[in-house]
């Protein structure tokens, strides 16, 4: 083995780029060798016809053969107008694609770098750059200089040109200082980064490991994580246990003991980084914006419930009797008594399975409201649940973020408790999926006189982020809860329906009676569900329901890794269903034009949020930019921002919570064992309209119907709720 090798060459190609890691099979054309070198290894951030020089070791493997492992990657200037022409146009430059390259080489030729860095003003020679497009550029290549001195420090410590890119973008000039001083600030600050590899950074830059910024940086990291998960605190010998864990080596354990975490712990708690309280018989530590968002949801809550006693129409009773007699729309005993609670009651939930009415029970009261002069903010987590909501009712209804007006510059939301909500009644439906944060700043922007309807099946996957709000909400007691558990007629003749209630009890689907939308194919073998479902996707159920394509059918799965995760059943889709669409250039994942695409990330500045979906439609090889077209309206990226997009083809059942599909294929097998339980499932199957086909074992169908130990979230809005109720606040 040889060891501190370097090769210097042009990229030819890449045969493989894992999207989420940046590990990389590429062929190299390097001088002195007749044949491309393969090289293997974190190559993120170079593109072909890049001139690259790596740094790593020779090794032959004895499947592939000798092979080039770089352990680091410099990206050269080029030599030659053709290196140089691929080179700016690659998305180096902010503002400037493959077509404006080949411009500025062509009139300035190897100078062109010289030119953009020192004569910035001849610029204007070029066709199509004016004054106000030749000083952007001028900028934007200065900006990504100073990357480029940045990343050199931090390619040093491992850290991909991806993140290098995101550290400069938030520290800027003080990027090395703040890596070199304070490495543990990046796994807070700058998303991507996470504890493992500052705690990496911090080793090669000398930082013990029992000093206390590494052992309160465990420690947060530890709640971090259990936030992800959808906690909102962690008992403290959990949170002492998980952390002792995360900050020892497989061959050296911490030396430190628990007592010295704890002190930690302190430490933190009086420098007011964490929160730290005592409740039912334990000690409770906690993120400050979860614990304050718990409070304030508990105490807006009741501040709304001793708000309004005066009802939304004289008299609901007599309201809903005429409205039953000539109002279009029949209710059931249970959806009239939830009429009258949401016109009387200041706030109310509305909770049911599939086909039970909560839609239906909806549109009855914004009928009864209509011409009244009372005025209604209608709003859903997600921006298709907010369409189905509209189009239901005939109200407009808007994403809770479009709803508050997220300010994009200021950080913050527009409507708030100085500047609320004006209206009268507030409806938010699909509840289960609205977080404890996202929950405090709706209540903060309620009028204190308004009326508050939530609407939610509590039995589905709770919030992707912190609390267990509407089932907390329920449990406490402190809430008026309309359950509605009648399957109407209609509904109840649908075998997605029957089987979704079926799920939630724990009994095997039917598939018999009532309308066939609801399929199982039996297949054991990972490779033959594969198979299945790709044919499914591209053929059958398109041709079956008569769809426009495809892209109406979506595939769910329980996880994003393995053979029958989302990340592998998107580049199998992806190969079947756009094989020839032209490639984004600098894209992680290798997204095409054509591909549907899901935002992965929340962009208040775009109004684009996490889970939404959309189709790529082009890429402006000029300006560097690509277009996503969200529903009716187009949004644009720089390739700075393309790793908020992902391949959508398939993705997580907790990504599609809140969506609706024409149909959904959902593959099922052992090797998803670990995320196999019931609420997934019955989750998974209310998000198909017209069909929903499962593809898999009948054992991991089995597990999935199982009541196995999914561990209860730590949250605590419920007992909280319930002390404000009864004036004693905890």
């Amino acid at each position: 083995m040889e060891l501190d090798e370097v090769v210097q060459g042009v990229l030819d190609h890449v045969v493989f780029q894992n999207p989420q890691t940046g590990w990389a099979v590429a062929r190299l054309n390097v001088q002195g060798h007749t044949e491309p070198v393969t090289a293997v290894g974190h190559l993120l951030g170079v593109q072909p016809g890049d001139e690259v020089r790596l740094s790593g070791r020779w090794v032959t493997d004895p499947r592939w053969g000798r092979q080039f492992h770089a352990e680091g990657v410099t990206r050269l200037e080029p030599a030659t107008t053709q290196g140089l022409e691929r080179y700016l146009g690659s998305g180096l430059v902010h503002g400037m694609g493959p077509t404006m390259a080949a411009r500025l080489v062509a009139r300035f030729g190897l100078e062109t770098l010289d030119v953009i860095e020192h004569h910035p003003e001849r610029l204007v020679e070029v066709s199509g750059i004016g004054p106000v497009r030749a000083a952007r550029l001028r900028a934007a290549w200065t900006e990504q200089r100073g990357l480029r001195d940045i990343m050199v420090f931090l390619q040093g410590h491992g850290i991909s040109p991806a993140l290098a890119a995101r550290i400069h973008r938030r520290y800027g000039t003080l990027a090395v200082t703040t890596v070199r001083q304070e490495p543990y600030r990046l796994a807070e600050e700058v998303p991507g980064i996470g504890f493992r590899r500052a705690d990496r950074i911090a080793a090669e830059l000398g930082i013990p490991r029992e000093a206390p910024a590494r052992l309160r940086a465990g420690l947060i990291h530890v709640l971090t994580t259990q936030a992800e998960e959808g906690h909102v605190f962690c008992p403290l010998p959990t949170l002492v246990g998980a952390a002792s864990e995360v900050l020892a080596e497989a061959d050296a354990p911490l030396a430190l003991g628990d007592a010295a975490l704890e002190r930690e712990v302190e430490a933190l708690v009086r420098e007011g980084r964490l929160e730290r309280e005592e409740a039912g018989g334990q000690v409770r530590v906690l993120l400050p914006e979860l614990a304050g968002a718990e409070r304030q949801v508990a105490r807006d809550l009741t501040r709304l419930l001793r708000g309004s006693t005066r009802p939304l129409v004289p008299d609901p009773q007599q309201a809903v009797a005429r409205f039953g007699e000539a109002g279009g729309l029949r209710l059931a005993p249970a959806q009239e008594e939830a009429v009258r609670a949401a016109l009387r009651d200041p706030v109310l939930v509305v909770t049911g399975g599939p086909g039970t009415g909560k839609t239906t029970l909806v549109r009855a009261v914004v009928r009864l409201l209509r011409g009244t002069g009372r005025r209604l903010a209608l709003c859903a987590p997600t921006g298709r649940a907010a369409q189905r909501l509209g189009e239901a009712t005939g109200q407009e209804a808007r994403t809770i973020h479009r709803l508050l007006e997220w300010d994009p510059r200021g950080g913050g939301f527009g409507r708030n408790r100085e500047h609320p909500l004006e209206a009268d009644l507030v409806v938010a439906d699909e509840a289960s999926m609205i977080d404890v944060v996202l929950m405090r700043d709706l209540l903060a922007a309620v009028p204190p006189q308004a009326h508050l309807v939530l609407v939610g099946d509590v039995d589905q996957l709770p919030s992707v982020g912190p609390g267990n709000v509407l089932g907390d909400i329920i449990r406490s007691g402190a809430v008026p809860v309309a359950r509605l558990d009648q399957v109407f007629r209609q509904a109840g003749e649908s075998r997605i329906v029957m089987n979704a209630h079926r799920i939630q009890r724990g009994e095997s689907p039917v598939l018999e009676g009532g309308r066939e939308d609801f399929f199982w194919i039996r297949r054991e073998d990972p490779g033959e569900i594969l198979e299945q479902v790709k044919s499914l996707v591209a053929e059958r159920i398109p041709h079956h329901l008569g769809l426009a394509g495809p892209e109406e059918v979506q595939v769910l799965t329980p996880m994003r890794r393995g053979e029958l995760g989302a990340n592998n059943l998107n580049l199998e889709l992806q190969a079947l269903l756009n094989p020839h669409g032209a490639s984004v250039q600098r894209h992680p994942g290798g997204l095409r034009v054509g591909d549907r695409v899901m935002q992965v990330s929340n962009d208040y500045a775009r109004d684009v949020f996490n889970g939404d979906v959309g189709r790529l439609e082009a890429a402006d090889q000029e300006e560097g930019t690509v277009t996503v077209r969200f529903g009716d309206r187009d949004v644009r990226y720089d390739v700075r921002d393309l790793d908020s997009l992902a391949l959508a083809y398939a993705t997580s059942v907790h990504k599609a919570q809140g969506s609706e599909y024409p149909a959904v294929v959902l593959p099922l097998h052992t090797q998803h064992y670990v995320m196999l339980y019931r609420r997934l499932l019955y989750t998974a199957v209310t998000r198909g309209r017209r069909m929903v086909v499962l593809v898999g074992s009948g054992r991991a169908l089995r597990l999935a119907l199982e009541e196995r130990g999914v561990q209860p979230r730590c949250t605590a809005l419920a007992e909280r709720l319930h002390a404000e109720a009864a004036g004693s606040p905890a």
